[in-house]
């Protein structure tokens, strides 16, 4: 994937994020798999998506912990 395919990616994911879809996970793990892409291809992440993919994954963590509960 080129660098345009990987910005048409991550505009398509930001504006996902506008309208959230129900699964949050689903949105999470797409989050991950681009910017593991752009991590691949030596590109900066931006601050703001290294603090969503991390909002996500704590509240994937609450979640996991009140399912235990």
């Amino acid at each position: 994937m080129d660098l345009d395919d990987l910005k048409l990616e991550l505009n398509r994911l930001l504006s996902g994020v506008e309208h959230p879809p129900e699964d949050r996970h689903e949105l999470h793990m797409m989050l991950k798999e681009k910017l593991g892409e752009m991590r691949a291809m030596g590109m900066p992440i931006p601050e703001d998506l290294l603090r969503f993919e991390a909002e996500l994954e704590e509240a994937e963590d609450s979640e996991g912990t009140e399912e235990k509960s």
